[in-house]
């Protein structure tokens, strides 16, 4: 299965020039598709701070959650086009625009906070900023790091593949997410996430995955009741500035973003190992829900999601591109295709 990519139009750099030649003294808006108190907001509300700090006052950023300026691939789209001037996504709203980034999501390549930190930070993450400039016309100011996507349902514990039966799951509309929930034997329902809530408040699906922050920034709780303390995905979400207006700015201004982004960036990882636990512990202490560990340390969940690898090496730019990958954490090579 080969990824399709989104086209966007071809006026995106020339859009993003005509905006101001120099970006000091204005109000930027911050999208976030998460609601206030996910790590989404936390890494806007960061970057905000640092660059009103950066610039003596002159440049502020409001931010908008909640989807309240489109949907996350909207916003990938405004921001390419100058139309929006910044936005925080789920990496598996970049990847229809730039298939490389894939690499990051695939099932079980990234299993824990510092493979996270080790691959965004590092070579293959300078290599995937560049390829979104080229593919998206969006450039990676920074990233939110949110942790493993544990799979909630309100209908029973789930140890094992097999447990997923007679369930309906919600994804991203996301070809990797859903290949995954397919070699565990089910077709997810691929929802936007403006429409997940409501779709679980009304039983048209029985669960999702995201990581425990998001869980309870989104309130999951009032309609979820069970977590698998599941790690298929680390969920990782770019901070985005179009690249026209990116180069707009002066180059004293581009010092002042990427350093933000960057300091924000570290903020994150920093928030998530603090908060995580006490999350994960007042989801079960204050909302009631039950955590279930995976059967056999995920042993049969692994196997059967790194058999999709294959079907992707060619939207990830190889098979050499995820043996990077697995080589920057100290891995084997991916199995041949």
């Amino acid at each position: 299965m080969k990824s399709t990519k989104l086209m966007l139009p071809a006026a995106i750099t020339i859009a993003g020039l005509a905006l101001s030649g120099n970006a000091l003294a204005q109000n930027w808006k911050l999208a976030t598709g998460d609601a206030a108190g996910g790590t989404q907001y936390e890494l806007a509300t960061k970057f905000a701070e640092l660059i009103e700090e950066k610039t003596g006052g002159e440049t502020t950023a409001d931010i908008f959650p909640n989807s309240q300026l489109g949907s996350e691939q909207d916003t990938v789209n405004n921001a390419s086009m100058g139309m929006l001037d910044l936005s925080i996504v789920a990496i598996n709203n970049i990847t229809p625009f730039s298939p490389t980034v894939g690499v990051l999501t695939l099932p079980y390549v990234i299993q824990n906070a510092e493979d996270a930190k080790k691959l965004t930070q590092g070579d293959i993450g300078k290599q995937l900023t560049e390829n979104t400039i080229r593919d998206a016309g969006v450039r990676i100011l920074g990233w939110a790091y949110s942790g493993c996507r544990r799979l909630t349902n309100s209908a029973k514990a789930v140890e094992k593949p097999a447990d997923l039966d007679g369930l309906v799951i919600r994804v991203p509309k996301n070809e990797i997410m859903i290949a995954a929930y397919q070699a565990w034997g089910i077709n997810p329902n691929p929802l936007a996430w403006s429409e997940t809530f409501t779709a679980l408040q009304q039983g048209v699906v029985d669960g999702q995955d995201n990581p425990y922050i998001t869980i309870d920034a989104m309130k999951f709780y009032e309609v979820q009741d069970h977590v698998t303390d599941s790690c298929y995905i680390f969920s990782l979400e770019p901070l985005i500035m179009g690249e026209g207006q990116f180069q707009s700015l002066d180059p004293e201004m581009q010092e002042a973003v990427l350093a933000a982004g960057q300091e924000a960036t570290e903020h994150s990882y920093d928030y998530l190992i603090e908060t995580e636990d006490s999350i994960k512990k007042k989801l079960v202490d204050e909302h009631g829900m039950t955590i279930t560990q995976p059967a056999n340390d995920e042993k049969e969940w692994i196997e059967q999601a790194t058999q999709i690898w294959p079907q992707f090496y060619d939207s990830i730019g190889g098979k050499e591109k995820l043996d990077e990958a697995l080589q920057a954490l100290g891995r084997e090579p991916a199995p041949a295709g």
